[in-house]
């Protein structure tokens, strides 16, 4: 270096200092990293519970499906457990009554075609047997209007 550039003070590399090195350099502020970082904390926060969220309304629809395959074992071994006098055919509807003692009986005959004389204390259900060998049924409610309801 030359004798006149030892004797002022000036930086080699003025572009990494770490501060303004001239009165019209840029402002350079040092980042507050408690502010970035509180920043990134909220962005990632965010994020997380909506896949949290999404993960839990997954949860409870496997949790309903879970409960409609119960429930159709349930009503297919209370079918199974009806006395029936034939061999149900896959897609095809059958209707389930309660006898006068109370037990359930399968029957292939619906609740009007039993013309003025019905054999059974009520009539429960309008069944459909699916390829699973579990049983779709559709309920009536006290008004006879009918309810779908697939179990």
């Amino acid at each position: 270096m030359t004798d006149s550039l030892k004797d002022l003070n000036v930086a080699q590399n003025p572009g990494l200092l770490g501060y303004a090195h001239t009165a019209g350099s840029a402002v350079i502020r040092p980042e507050d990293m408690g502010k970035v970082k509180g920043k990134a904390q909220m962005a990632m926060r965010q994020q997380t519970q909506d896949q949290l969220k999404k993960l839990y309304r997954q949860i409870e629809l496997l949790g309903l499906q879970a409960k409609e395959i119960n429930d159709r074992i349930e009503v297919s071994e209370r079918i199974y457990d009806a006395q029936m006098s034939f061999e149900p055919i896959v897609n095809h509807t059958y209707y389930l009554y309660e006898k006068l003692d109370g037990s359930d009986v399968l029957s292939m005959v619906s609740p009007t075609e039993w013309g003025r004389k019905f054999p059974y204390n009520s009539f429960l259900a309008k069944v459909f047997l699916l390829a699973d060998h579990t049983w779709s049924v559709d309920f009536l409610n006290e008004t006879n209007q009918e309810d779908l309801i697939d179990l």
